[in-house]
């Protein structure tokens, strides 16, 4: 569903409606909560809430007991019955009508301020009244008391401004009806199940130290092989499609940042410069692309140099705040897989085409076969973007000419833009259906004219060409969390950061397994031999746990043989193989990049 249509929708409605019923079950226990807002999400809705401080001046938060509590409460004033009555108030009526409620007081000012509003909209159910512009049910009844849930709290600061006050928000959701309440919580046991800093963990992939500094990813060996196997299968498809590989700082002179306009565009999203002694500054580099521009302007080009396709995986930093972080798929620092593409006008569409192709590539490669597309454009009511109007037209139409081209449908999101140019985003949904934006692809007629790029044409005379922004994975980080859940952790065997456990019956076993495994890493696949003392089923248990495909076990008569009898990770037993047999086998799984066993 849209977002356009579920906000019309009858869930929507009842999930707003929730929202105040459940604000209502708090001022009853809380009388002293201090109501922010409430807005129904995707799966279901918030509401934020200021407590107060505790004995150490540090905000009161609600416990589990209170959750328990307030969802109770909740359901019990849904079972009575009671109207969602609207109405409207002068500003000054509802300036003294909430005057206990400051977040409320600043919301009509700021309507007052941004929209010159002369009243206000209020939606009453019982004695709860709240600043509201709706829509809501008719009735509280509406809402079904066994389809509505309290879920979760966490700590949200007031209008995301991390200099405000902290609040307390709590999480919960609606539907209409007990079956899709039931089917949504068993789908979140399975994403608790999934969650990737969970199996992070079991599997040795990656691990984030307060010491290092939040946000920051370490990898771990088996992390570290996973990103590596899919750089690998990046370089080739992009070797491949006459990409070139290029490498930058991680650091750049806070000059090239004000020419490309991140400096003050993307300023809230940066760390503060870096000043050294002799008053020069630089930055953490949050794109990589002014980077791959100065590399395209240090010698001079032709067109018969073009189209340039500089690739690179390239480390960037960005200043998340410290509630928005999220194991991998919300960090502050992340490697993008970028390439810049350098284009004449004619040489636009085609190329936007090729990296279409090139993404759709890589998700059906990676098991992600539902998505779709989204064109971010301008906000013409926007100061956040670059560049005049016609020039926003053209990099517009050729996306959508391309995108039509490439068969690619795509719905159209305003404001979305980079600020530089319009792009076309890959909303991947994963096997519990859940939504990720991961890969993208941007027109871009502002920094080559900015930084005053040239290519000279076939005419002799000199020309501005074009940039074309891309990322099919978008960061390695995000990618690899989504991969993770994705697969609950159970990788393709092409994928998978080891491949093969060798199990040895007993300590004499041991040779033989060494020797299988020696045989196996030549032909480049990636074997552990487990020497442990535990016994065999042990070890098959937790390479099964490790998620590991393959388990060979050898013993006696598997090493007088020449075999190995092959386990696999889901518990299937396919038999005692020759040895050549299995090779043969598992390297064409490898190369065709099969996710079956």
């Amino acid at each position: 569903m849209s977002n356009d249509n579920y906000a019309e929708s009858e869930l929507y409605k009842i999930r707003h409606s929730a929202a105040h019923v459940m604000a209502e079950a708090v001022r009853d226990l809380f009388p002293e909560a201090k109501l922010a807002i409430g807005p129904p999400i995707e799966d279901g809705f918030y509401y934020d809430f200021d407590l107060g401080k505790d004995e150490n001046g540090k905000p009161r938060t609600f416990s589990e007991d209170d959750l328990a509590n307030i969802d109770k409460r909740f359901k019990q004033l849904l079972k009575k019955n009671a109207p969602f009555n609207q109405s409207s108030m002068k500003v000054a009526d509802a300036l003294e009508f909430f005057k206990e409620e400051p977040y409320k007081v600043e919301l009509i000012e700021d309507l007052v301020k941004n929209e010159g509003v002369e009243e206000v909209g209020i939606y009453q159910h019982r004695e709860f009244a709240d600043l509201c512009r709706g829509p809501h049910v008719p009735f509280t009844k509406k809402v079904r008391h066994n389809a509505a849930q309290v879920l979760r709290t966490s700590g949200a600061y007031w209008r995301g401004d991390e200099n405000r006050e902290q609040l307390q928000r709590i999480y919960g959701t609606a539907f209409e009806s007990k079956e899709d309440l039931q089917a949504f919580l068993e789908a979140l046991e399975e994403a608790k199940e999934r969650d990737h800093r969970r199996l992070g963990k079991q599997l040795g992939l990656f691990h984030i130290s307060a010491l290092v500094g939040s946000g920051l990813i370490l990898w771990l060996p088996k992390g570290a092989m996973l990103r590596e196997t899919l750089e690998q299968f990046m370089r080739k498809a992009q070797l491949d499609r006459g990409y070139l590989p290029v490498i930058t700082p991680h650091i750049g002179s806070i000059e090239l940042y004000k020419t490309s306009g991140h400096y003050e565009k993307y300023s809230k999203d940066q760390f503060p410069p870096i000043t050294l002694d002799d008053d020069e500054e630089y930055m953490l580099k949050p794109m990589n692309c002014p980077h791959h521009i100065a590399i395209y302007d240090a010698e001079p080009r032709s067109y018969r140099d073009l189209p340039l396709r500089l690739a690179e995986f390239g480390t960037v930093y960005r200043y998340e705040k410290s509630g928005q972080l999220n194991g991998l798929t919300r960090v502050r620092g992340f490697t993008v897989d970028d390439s810049h593409l350098f284009v004449t006008p004619d040489q636009l569409e085609d190329e936007f085409i090729g990296v279409i192709e090139l993404i759709k590539h890589v998700f059906t490669t990676m098991g992600m076969t539902d998505f779709e597309a989204r064109l971010g454009v301008n906000d013409p009511e926007s100061d956040k973007y670059i560049g005049g109007m016609d020039v926003w037209a053209r990099g517009i139409a050729a996306i959508e000419a391309a995108a039509k081209a490439a068969n690619m449908p795509y719905t159209i999101d305003v404001g979305e833009a980079a600020f530089y140019g319009p792009k076309l985003d890959f909303m991947v949904r994963d096997v519990l259906k859940r939504e990720w934006q991961l890969g993208t692809i941007q027109v871009d007629f502002n920094l080559p004219e900015r930084f005053g790029l040239e290519y000279t044409g076939e005419d002799g005379e000199k020309h501005r060409p074009i940039m074309i922004h891309r990322a099919p994975f978008g960061s390695m980080e995000r990618f690899i969390g989504v991969l993770i859940e994705h697969f609950n952790g159970a990788f393709p065997l092409w994928m998978a950061p080891v491949q093969v456990t060798m199990v040895p019956i007993a300590d004499r076993h041991i040779p033989y397994a060494e020797k299988v495994a020696g045989e196996l890493r030549a032909l480049g696949m990636r074997v552990e031999v487990d020497g442990s003392s535990d016994r065999m089923n042990k070890k098959i248990r937790n390479a099964q746990l490790q998620k590991i495909p393959y388990m060979l076990v050898v013993g006696d008569s598997e090493e007088e043989a020449g075999q190995v009898a092959v386990r696999t990770r889901d518990g299937g037993n396919l038999g005692t193989q020759d040895v050549a047999a299995f090779k043969l086998s598992a390297l064409e799984k490898i190369s065709t990049f099969a996710r079956d066993l």
